[in-house]
């Protein structure tokens, strides 16, 4: 009865969070700016720096992709949709849903 692979099966298949609405309708422009924002913020609140890079170029990569990122930066994913976290230190790290993905009520700009 070895435990060897009980960390691989422990790993959460990520996936996009479920389709939400910002408060107000917001543009790209303001989108992008809250993601800046909180990714400016976010490492002063604790963790570490490495995970905080890792989770974020999972947030801006495709699911594929950001799975790799999260498992080789050994990224402990409690929420499938990367908006809880853990690094081995058991450090929690909380993504809000506009860094993930885009609001269902974002202005299309012409």
């Amino acid at each position: 009865m070895g435990c060897a692979g009980s960390k691989e099966n422990a790993a959460k298949q990520i996936r996009k969070p479920k389709p939400w609405n910002h408060s107000e309708p917001i543009t790209r422009d303001q989108l992008v700016r809250m993601r800046d924002e909180f990714w400016d913020t976010a490492p002063h609140y604790g963790g570490r720096k490495e995970i905080w890079d890792a989770l974020r170029a999972a947030a801006e990569s495709d699911i594929s992709l950001a799975q790799a990122i999260v498992d080789s930066a050994g990224v402990i994913v409690q929420a499938p949709d990367l908006t809880v976290c853990y690094d081995e230190r058991g450090a929690k790290y909380e993504l809000p849903k506009y860094v993930l993905s885009e609001p269902t009520n974002l202005i299309r700009e012409s």
